[in-house]
């Protein structure tokens, strides 16, 4: 068809370059006059694809259409008039001129909320639905026959901004071209709009934007997010007019430290914290306010409002002024009615739009890969002295803002502060649709947040932005030596945060704090350390060939980073297993998507925003949480992803292993099911064997991948053996994993407590004697007794599978057969550890020589290490995590 666009902006740019792509003919393009010498971005556009770019003022005058203006329109031809964000008042004869009419989008499910300020009556009337139509104009009232509607779920943050970047903006250009097609293919319906429900609330200005304090925090909180950004809800503080922005309603006996702000109408003062403003309804429920923005057009972070004015100047280095230079120039080239850039130049006020801001914050990308900066730092720092003290604070890491985060106040006597959004591209964002999930606290089965649920695109947006960082990016440009700094600088950061970090465990998974703090935490924080020696470590080598002479031929070497890993990993080890294996794959140069377990996303969430403050590029870390059905295959079906990584079920390591093989022979290392023997022998230190054997099976509540899953006991010690574990296992305090005394907390979510006892179940069963343990503690939460069962024979399900808890499986060998038990102990598909006990050293090397397993460990257990390999033979997988990796390895400790 040949098309006539009508309209402006960013948005009607999108959709004059998608009807271009269907084939459509842009006879036209009518858009609004350029202000101060800019182009709207939908006429620049049309200009360089040489379509006939038009810029009338008006349309009509007195209610009817100048005919200089309408001529000109007719002569196009049109046979279609597509209106993407149209703010100009089109005549009926020129709506009603080509043979398919006009159409007109809107961003509102129609008949509600007529008129220009549709998104902000939205989230001001706290509707649960929005969405938006696209209509067969009318005379501008709005009232139309209905083509096509799409709605979406409206957030209880939503702004503005984020309903329209998230559902409006993207799905609304889809729309309108979809609903071209219907017109192009004849189905296109006409819907007459109901008058019932209709509402037309008129535009909405500065003026009548200010908050009346005598209402709900409910109702306050959609005022504020309703006018957020443009025009913006106002009220009187401190004698000035203040303009609140960022708006979060805090659940219900929330509490803040701050300091008092006394607020002309408000039922009682706001507290200034550090999260931000809280502000209260009469209600006496709260709510949180993140910027505040002056008359004067200064913008800052609510939480300074006390501070703003005495933050000292920065000193800056040889290095920094000349960046500050740079950026001048920037400023020059973008501010062009400017004859020079003062410090005193103020951004706004000399003439920048909303594109320019884009363009400021693209080539401070360009020129200072480490200075993170988003739109609304340049919002906040409008003058050219604040924007280049707030840059070099960022290059130096001192800019201490975080996202608003949710907040848990004396929680194991500190303040947590756990992101729950996906991370990708360096941003904290939403899923697509807004879709979440809770994840549970297992010491008593409550929620702890939502958690947004990553979907199947959210999976493309991070792939791509991850390849993009590795192909485009600075990761890829950066030297080996500055990468692990990068990498050194994040530990630093962990280890700064390593009780908020063990807190957060154990909360989530229900790890001990102690052994959060020491092995989930601390040989995490050992892992990055370790790997980024290791950045410019990584050498290739020379090789002798026979054509070396007579011309000195050199074959030579080189390790290259892969590109694209995917991360797969569980449940057990949240924080740990994630720097397992993501340290190595950024070491290497490599960048990450990474899907945590799904009952246990936080402290990896936590981790992106440590990353993202150490200064890693964007793109270069994506955490994804969310199902291993949807996440996970999607990760192994992707053609842009170059290797996966996964720690989990060997069922579900098989089918991975199928899916990276069908779509683009993807390279895979697995680390899979186990089901470890431990020898004891009777020569053996007992008091040791006891105390290791019971931290082989008991560690980290069986939750262990490695954890003894059969004990073969000799014969004429078995029953001494079994008596000293009992009264120890007996002496273990079950409790609340925060309590420091606590030996044993719960097990990490509900359907693993229900496949313990389960487990246990079919032990009686099958014969075997349940000498404690076996059943869920009476008590809220996900508690499991530590259990052992002896008399288990060869052939029974828990001799043969892993428990995967607490629960210790005892067999007795008969004294001196050592070929006999080690047959035993290998009758497994399994082959990830083992352990023997015996203070005969030939003995222990011929054993630790036949237990096929790639772990062996000799009267001690569970001590792994960073510089030591880590992986199993057989069905408990292939490749390895940690050390300096051979395809083959046996690691004895």
């Amino acid at each position: 068809m040949q098309i006539a666009v009508i309209g402006q902006s960013v948005f009607g740019l999108e959709v004059y370059k998608e009807l271009r792509k269907e084939g459509h003919t842009i006879v036209g393009v009518f858009t609004i006059p350029d202000k101060d010498g800019k182009a709207d971005p939908l006429g620049a556009e049309a200009e360089k694809d040489g379509v006939n770019v038009f810029k009338f003022p008006r349309w009509r005058l007195k209610g009817k259409g100048i005919p200089e203006v309408v001529q000109v329109y007719k002569a196009t031809g049109a046979e279609l008039n597509v209106m993407p964000f149209c703010s100009q008042f089109i005549p009926m004869e020129v709506i009603d001129h080509p043979a398919h009419g006009s159409i007109i989008y809107h961003p509102s499910l129609l008949p509600r909320h007529r008129g220009a300020s549709a998104i902000n009556w939205t989230l001001i009337h706290g509707d649960k639905k929005g969405g938006f139509t696209v209509f067969w104009a009318d005379d501008g009232l709005d009232t139309g026959p209905i083509l096509l509607q799409r709605e979406c779920d409206v957030e209880p943050d939503d702004t503005v901004n984020t309903i329209y970047k998230r559902f409006l903006f993207p799905e609304g250009v889809k729309g309108t071209v979809d609903a071209v097609r219907l017109i192009a293919a004849g189905n296109a319906p006409k819907i007459v709009q109901p008058e019932e429900g209709a509402t037309y609330e008129g535009i909405q200005k500065k003026d009548n934007a200010k908050i009346d304090w005598n209402q709900s925090a409910q109702v306050l909180h959609n005022w504020i997010r309703g006018n957020d950004k443009v025009p913006g809800a106002w009220a009187e503080v401190d004698g000035q007019k203040v303009t609140f922005y960022g708006s979060s309603l805090l659940d219900s006996g929330a509490t803040a430290i701050g300091q008092p702000l006394e607020i002309p109408g408000a039922s009682q003062p706001g507290l200034v914290s550090k999260a931000g403003l809280m502000l209260f309804g009469n209600d006496g429920k709260a709510l949180l306010v993140k910027n505040l923005q002056f008359e004067d057009g200064k913008m800052i972070a609510a939480a300074r409002y006390f501070s703003s004015g005495s933050c000292a100047s920065v000193e800056l280095t040889e290095e920094e002024k000349a960046f500050a230079e740079q950026m001048r120039g920037v400023w020059k080239s973008i501010l062009t009615n400017v004859d020079a850039i003062e410090d005193s130049t103020d951004f706004f006020k000399s003439g920048a739009a909303s594109m320019d801001v884009v363009r400021l914050v693209e080539e401070v990308k360009l020129r200072a890969s480490g200075c993170q900066l988003q739109n609304e730092d340049v919002y906040m720092n409008t003058t050219f002295q604040d924007f280049i003290q707030m840059c070099v604070r960022k290059l130096r890491g001192e800019d201490d803002e975080e996202e608003l985060v949710v907040d848990y106040k004396n929680i194991n006597n500190m303040t947590i502060r756990m992101p729950h959004q996906l991370f990708i591209n360096g941003e904290f964002v939403d899923a697509e649709g807004g879709k979440t999930y809770k994840t549970i606290n297992p010491t008593d089965g409550t929620a702890i947040c939502d958690v947004s649920l990553a979907q199947a695109s959210d999976v493309d947006r991070a792939v791509a932005a991850a390849k993009e960082a590795f192909e485009e990016g600075e990761w890829g440009k950066i030297n080996p030596r500055d990468r692990g700094r990068l990498l050194y600088k994040l530990a630093d950061l962990m280890e700064e945060h390593q009780e908020e970090l063990a807190t957060i465990e154990s909360m989530d998974s229900g790890a001990v704090y102690t052994l959060a703090l020491k092995t989930h935490v601390g040989m995490s924080i050992q892992t990055f350390r370790y790997f980024a020696g290791w950045c410019d470590k990584i050498q290739g080598c020379t090789i002798p060939i026979n054509q070396a002479r007579p011309n000195r031929n050199l074959t030579f070497t080189k390790k290259e980073p892969i590109g694209v890993c995917a991360i797969v990993i569980p449940w057990n080890y949240p924080l740990m297993m994630l720097a397992w294996k993501t340290a190595a794959c950024l070491a290497a140069g490599n960048t990450v998507v990474l899907k945590p377990a799904q009952v246990t996303p936080l402290t990896a969430m936590k981790f992106a925003e440590l990353a993202a403050r150490a200064g890693f590029p964007k793109g270069v870390i994506n955490i994804l949480p969310g199902s291993g059905a949807l996440v996970g295959q999607r990760l192994s079906d992707h053609p842009d992803v170059r290797k996966l990584g996964f720690t989990g079920s060997t069922e579900i390591g098989k089918h991975i292993m199928k899916s990276c093989a069908v779509s683009n022979v993807k390279k895979v290392s697995l680390e899979l099911g186990g089901k470890s023997p431990l020898i004891i022998f009777s020569d053996c230190d007992m008091d040791k064997a006891v105390r290791m054997g019971l931290s082989a099976v008991f560690f980290n509540k069986g939750e262990n991948c490695i954890a003894a899953g059969r004990l073969f006991v000799e014969e004429n010690i078995h029953d001494q053996y079994v008596k000293r574990v009992v009264e120890e296992v007996k002496k273990m305090k079950i409790g609340d994993p925060l309590d420091r005394s606590t030996d044993h907390g719960p097990q990490n979510h509900k359907a693993h407590l229900d496949k313990l006892v389960e487990y246990c179940q079919t032990g009686v069963r099958e014969g075997a004697t349940l000498v404690c343990g076996g059943k869920q503690v009476s008590r809220p939460g996900f508690f499991f007794e530590p259990t052992i069962f002896t008399d288990v024979q060869d052939h029974m399900f828990i001799a043969i599978e892993e428990s995967f808890g607490p629960v210790m499986i005892l067999s007795k060998f008969k004294s001196g057969d050592v070929d006999e038990v080690l047959r035993r102990a290998n009758a497994t598909e399994y082959g990830l550890a083992s352990g023997v006990f015996t203070r005969d050293i030939s003995k222990a090397l011929y054993v630790s020589e036949k237990l096929n397993a790639g772990t062996v460990f000799v009267n001690t257990y569970n001590k792994t290490d960073v510089a030591a390999p880590f992986g199993g033979f057989k069905q408990s997988g292939f490749g390895k995590d940690l050390g300096k990796t051979y395809n083959k390895t046996k690691t004895l400790l």
